[in-house]
């Protein structure tokens, strides 16, 4: 996998007493998905955080943040964080907080109902 596990891991833990966290592979890493919203994810050793739309300019401004651009086009509302950003357990939390603040925001999403097909005989 192309993604830092021992980042996975720690993220993992800052989640495990939370419900509806599902992971899943995307963008040729790794993402978490609360309540169905893409929150958080790790692209290599960067860490990728979705946030709030009026927080966007003041934390692209920090330390150790950069536009998430995959395509040459960045992606409003999502944030790259260096190694050097998380490295801590309250700088990673940081970052984290501000995901869960944008995912919870957003209604939760419904199951796609799956549509079964009769054998044929």
């Amino acid at each position: 996998m192309a993604c830092n596990e021992r980042l996975a891991e720690r993220i993992r833990d800052y989640f495990k007493r939370r419900k509806k966290v599902e992971e899943k592979r995307m963008f040729g890493g790794l993402c978490f998905m609360l309540n169905g919203h893409m929150c958080c994810g790790i692209e290599k050793d960067r860490l990728m955080v979705r946030v709030m739309p009026d927080r966007y300019e003041t934390l692209l401004s920090k330390p150790h943040a950069q536009e998430m651009d995959f395509t040459g086009k960045p992606l409003k509302g999502f944030l790259f964080i260096s190694e050097a950003g998380y490295r801590t357990a309250s700088g990673l939390a940081s970052w984290l907080d501000e995901a869960v603040e944008c995912a919870k925001s957003k209604p939760p999403k419904k199951k796609k109902a799956t549509m079964f097909r009769k054998p044929r005989k």
